[in-house]
């Protein structure tokens, strides 16, 4: 046999096992290892969506891209049609439900709310184990109107504590951060004589030192003695940074997965029946039980309900979404979240198996 002819029959059985192979995967025979869907936006559900990630590597899914930027970049991005989904601290705005709904075809986008963490206010202040504060010292606090740390109305919180006298340095957000809107809300709702401006991603409030993302104002705090910031508690434990306990009306209350989750469990819908699933933050915001820790970011991923360009795309985030709602909730906990209580869960589900 001449090697012309040897040659010829080899590459012809290289050609007919590819083709074999592009005829298993198109059949679904090899694993979805393939898919991915890409999402951008909030850093602090970052620490979720890696181990989001995991567990659909772990469990045959979608691989999921997902980059930390920021809420603000996250929102831009998806309107952009750039990624398949926002990962968001808040609800889109009523100017961005319109664009969003030119990006979608001419479809409603919704708002999801997949992960949940507490906010903490996170503090170095040498000396200082426990440490109670309220929004209207809050406020106060982070719009530059209380100077030291044994100012009478911390110490008012604070009986038997040696606060020092040392300067506050109160430690926000500089890039566009659903963080940022959502503590703001906070402020607003809980303290409005003490914080006069406008819930914002962008930062408003008078003075203070500025970080970019929640890696930023962590590090930021674990380096300067005196700071304080609002951040992520994953974050905040990250960087062995002290967290204060907050007195939203019913006395000193700790930050733990039990009292975040008590006030996650009393949390409501702005549309109840509706496939949108914006929570009610004011109402959230608003509680004042004993037992209960309301600062609790409800993050988003938002998501075009039909019109994606590719028909796989909304097949391949039904059955990611659906993944991390049965096999995503271990571990979260660890991670600085709450889980999500079973009555957000099957209000999810329905969405989720719209799409």
């Amino acid at each position: 046999m001449s090697a012309h002819i040897t040659r010829s029959r080899a590459i012809g059985a290289a050609a007919l096992a590819a083709a074999a192979g592009l005829a298993l995967t198109a059949c679904g025979g090899s694993s979805s290892d393939s898919v991915s869907i890409t999402g951008e936006g909030s850093t602090a559900q970052q620490k979720a969506m890696k181990h989001f990630g995991d567990v659909l590597t772990d469990n045959d899914g979608p691989v999921l891209d997902y980059t930390g930027s920021g809420s603000g970049d996250g929102v831009k991005k998806f309107l952009s049609g750039d990624v398949d989904f926002a990962g968001s601290d808040s609800a889109l705005k009523d100017d961005e439900v319109a664009q969003a709904k030119t990006r979608c075809g001419g479809n409603d986008a919704w708002n999801l709310p997949m992960v949940a963490g507490p906010v903490a206010i996170a503090y170095n202040l040498p000396g200082v184990d426990k440490l109670t504060l309220n929004a209207s010292v809050l406020g106060q606090i982070f719009d530059s109107k209380i100077a030291k740390w044994n100012d009478p109305k911390i110490a008012a919180l604070n009986p038997g504590v040696n606060l020092p006298d040392v300067a506050v340095v109160p430690v926000h957000r500089t890039d566009s951060s659903g963080t940022t809107d959502n503590f703001t809300r906070f402020l607003n709702v809980a303290a409005p004589a003490d914080w006069p401006h406008e819930h914002s991603k962008e930062w408003a409030g008078a003075g203070g030192s500025g970080a970019s993302k929640s890696t930023g104002v962590g590090d930021t705090v674990q380096k300067t003695a005196g700071a304080i910031t609002y951040v992520e508690w994953g974050f905040a434990t990250e960087n062995k940074l002290g967290v204060a306990n907050l007195d939203f009306g019913a006395g000193s209350t700790a930050l733990t997965a039990e009292t975040a989750g008590a006030a996650l469990n009393a949390a409501t819908f702005k549309t109840p029946g509706s496939k949108d699933l914006a929570v009610d933050t004011d109402a959230l915001y608003k509680l004042s039980a004993p037992g209960a820790y309301p600062l609790v970011l409800t993050t988003y991923e938002i998501v075009c309900s039909a019109g994606y360009k590719d028909a796989a795309t909304a097949d391949s985030i039904k059955k990611a979404f659906t993944l991390i709602l049965d096999k995503g909730q271990d571990g979260l906990a660890d991670l600085g979240y709450v889980p999500l209580p079973q009555a957000f869960q099957t209000n999810l589900r329905g969405s989720i198996d719209a799409l």
